[in-house]
């Protein structure tokens, strides 16, 4: 089992000593470093070069948002987790906009938390139950205005199919269940669109389909 590495990034001692002790109790999550502000976040990403970074939003110096759009724009692949007191829109559609693969609210369980690095990091998207629904909601695009590009020019049939099972929420075995795929198959047709939409998660890429119209709130019930 390879070892996820981990970079935690948030302004209270407390809330890093205590995440970091759910963490190491797992044999497959690795803490590499720990940050007390945005600026010290983007620096230990850059040293460290975590798997993923589990980032608050209101820290010194840097916040959230603003580290987190350093981060994605120096290193891509970097899984961003949000986990945060803040369920405000603002934050959410900033976060989200800058490439975090997930947000979560601080009240979820250490479980939840284990298992959204997992999903982070194998490309898939979390979001907190109360966020998904704004988040869908947000970047539907305005009845009767067309996107700036034809789904079918850029992805395949596939692809398409597998980007609305992943707006509805579904990980990557129930994708492969439903469409008769190996899990394999699945991952690869993932990496594809990521790839061709030049994104880094699932969460990123159905904002991008939403925003452009492929997929709708339809897809996603």
């Amino acid at each position: 089992m390879s070892t996820i590495k981990i970079l935690i990034a948030d302004d209270h001692a407390v809330v890093r000593e205590g995440t970091r002790q759910i963490l190491e109790k797992e044999p497959d999550l690795e803490v590499v470093a720990e940050a007390g502000n945005g600026e010290e976040a983007v620096r230990l990403a850059g040293s460290v070069k975590p798997d993923v970074a589990i980032i608050d939003i209101a820290m010194p110096k840097l916040d959230g948002i603003e580290a987190t759009k350093q981060i994605k724009a120096l290193y891509p692949t970097m899984a961003v987790l949000i986990l945060t007191a803040y369920d405000d829109d603002q934050f959410v559609f900033s976060l989200l906009e800058a490439g975090a693969a997930g947000y979560l609210l601080k009240s979820v369980r250490g479980s939840e938390l284990v298992d959204a690095i997992r999903a982070v990091y194998s490309g898939e998207s979390v979001l907190h139950p109360s966020i998904a629904r704004k988040v869908l909601n947000r970047f539907v695009p305005v009845s009767g205005k067309p996107g700036k590009q034809d789904s079918s020019e850029i992805l395949t049939e596939r692809e398409i199919e597998v980007l609305k099972l992943a707006t509805r929420g579904l990980s990557n075995q129930e994708i492969a269940n439903e469409l008769y795929l190996s899990l394999r198959t699945v991952q690869a047709h993932l990496s594809h669109i990521f790839n061709k939409l030049q994104v880094s998660s699932r969460t990123e890429a159905v904002v991008h389909a939403l925003k452009e119209g492929w997929v709708s709130l339809n897809d996603s019930s």
